[in-house]
């Protein structure tokens, strides 16, 4: 097998457009992050409480081990982020029922009222973003995302 080495030129071009999108993905985080924030400022849930709320909202529960997981945080970080939300009644920790020593985390129905009120607000702003687009733009923005999120998730 033999590789080939890109030519110079591609390579300062494929830099070029990667800084681009690098300005672009700062931008748009910025844009998502302040409209997501909107929404969760009025429960006073940060974007990582947001985030670990939306892991929980897909599992009935979950150990602090597999939430940092989850998180790529520290267990005592994660521990950090549950109490705040514990306090805040949006997740409640119980006690496993084969070992009653294992902490499991679970939503609660106001946590789960956040999450679903921040995902829609998120899909209705992403609604009038794909107006401005193609129907085959729209598509294509679909699966360039969905690959680079599978690239994300392998990481």
């Amino acid at each position: 097998m033999t590789l080939t080495m890109a030519h110079p030129r591609e390579d300062a071009r494929q830099r070029a457009d990667a800084e681009k999108l690098a300005d672009i993905f700062t931008s748009l985080e910025r844009c998502f992050v302040l409209t997501l924030s909107k929404e969760l400022s009025r429960g006073n849930v940060s974007f990582p409480q947001y985030c670990l709320l939306g892991f929980l909202a897909q599992q009935p529960h979950l150990t602090m081990t597999e939430i940092a997981q989850h998180m790529r945080h520290t267990t005592a970080a994660a521990t950090g982020l549950v109490d705040r939300l514990e306090k805040l009644g949006h997740v409640r920790r119980t006690h496993g029922i084969a070992d009653r020593r294992k902490i499991l985390v679970e939503i609660t129905l106001s946590g789960a009222a956040l999450v679903h009120e921040a995902r829609d607000d998120m899909v209705c702003n992403l609604v009038k973003i794909m107006a401005h687009l193609t129907k085959v733009e729209q598509k294509m923005w679909v699966q360039i995302y969905e690959k680079v999120s599978r690239y994300c998730q392998n990481q």
